[in-house]
């Protein structure tokens, strides 16, 4: 997209330039309002400041204080970087399918896929299981890719001269079976049958691939930069594709799969090559969620990264009872950037915070 760089995001001249792409966002907007209509989900609207922002080791939160009322001091709070743990206490209150569509912040390097403030699309379903989030994130997204057809470059969805088909079925391909494919690792090979990992394991593995070691990788420094440089890049190509089972060590805030501790119930969403979407069969353990939480804040504190509070009254919601569930996120402007062919998230966006 050609524009004037330095003239204000406002200016009509750079702004008609966008209208194309704004167009489909309205119309991609309706299409998944009401899909989640059709199937039975109520949208709800949670607070943006929170306790905790989320505790991700890469994650960076925008932060502020509150003044207490009568001069009874200040309290942290961060500006989300996802609804989960505030719609999750929803689904522990009783409410079975509810979606939410808003504005998220993570305070990250902004680029053509990054901005510092985007909208996202995220769901959750009581009695549901990751083969049914799967299917729930093909109807959802097809959903919206339908309502823009005609907008579609040759029939296609694109990101950086990649493409795919978008009435083709969803591939729904397992982790492991993306390292063997395209690196040569037998990534299952490198988790004990508990699921910890054998760093050890990997580093041999990733020097017989001719992937460089450092001294002092970890695990996850391995397999980030396998999955980064060899996989992620061919990943829904051709039709969108649905990576599941995570090695366990990547859980997240997934189960783990009762037949295999090795194996996480955590689904990605990618299409031509570009992440949009990150969901789990959800973890309802207290105990173990809150193990987790310690342990991702000590990577953070070893990263050097800033470390934020666990949310004692999410942890508190799980104790109580959250029912079996399966939830995800999708990155919204990105899903408007493949349908439209858009080359960079400003050009999707109705006014950017900074542009990139």
């Amino acid at each position: 997209m050609e524009n004037n760089s330095k003239a204000p995001h406002w200016r009509p001249d750079r702004f008609a330039l966008r209208q194309p792409y704004l167009a489909a966002r309205a119309a991609m907007l309706g299409a998944l309002r009401a899909w989640f209509g059709r199937h039975g989900f109520v949208e709800v609207d949670t607070p943006a400041l929170q306790v905790s922002p989320g505790l991700e080791p890469h994650l960076r939160a925008f932060e502020t204080d509150l003044d207490e009322p009568f001069g009874m001091g200040r309290r942290r709070l961060y500006l989300h970087t996802s609804p989960e743990f505030a719609m999750k206490k929803l689904l522990a209150a009783g409410v079975p399918r509810l979606f939410q569509i808003g504005h998220v912040w993570r305070n990250e390097a902004r680029s053509a896929t990054h901005h510092p403030e985007f909208t996202m699309i995220e769901w959750y379903a009581a009695d549901a299981d990751w083969n049914d989030l799967a299917a729930q994130c093909e109807g959802l997204v097809r959903s919206g890719f339908d309502a823009v057809a005609p907008a579609l470059s040759r029939g296609q969805l694109r990101w950086d001269g990649k493409t795919a088909n978008p009435t083709l079925q969803f591939e729904r391909l397992p982790v492991a079976e993306a390292f063997d494919r395209y690196a040569g690792i037998d990534l299952m090979a490198t988790l004990d049958e508990k699921g910890a990992p054998n760093i050890s394991a990997l580093a041999s593995a990733c020097r017989g691939a001719n992937i460089r070691c450092q001294e002092n990788d970890t695990w996850d420094d391995m397999f980030f930069r396998v999955f980064v440089d060899r996989v992620e890049p061919n990943l829904g190509i051709g039709q969108p594709t649905l990576l599941e089972s995570w090695p366990a060590p990547l859980a997240a805030l997934a189960q783990l799969d009762p037949r295999d501790a090795r194996i996480a119930q955590r689904v990605e969403l990618y299409v031509a090559g570009l992440e949009l979407g990150n969901g789990f069969g959800e973890l309802t353990d207290a105990v173990e969620q809150r193990r987790r939480f310690e342990a991702e804040r000590e990577t953070k504190a070893l990263l050097g990264a800033a470390t934020y509070p666990i949310d004692e009254d999410f942890l508190a919601a799980l104790d109580h009872g959250l029912p079996s569930s399966a939830g995800m996120a999708i990155g919204f402007d990105r899903l408007v950037m493949v349908a439209t062919g858009a080359e960079k998230i400003d050009d999707v966006l109705w006014l950017p915070v900074a542009s990139s």
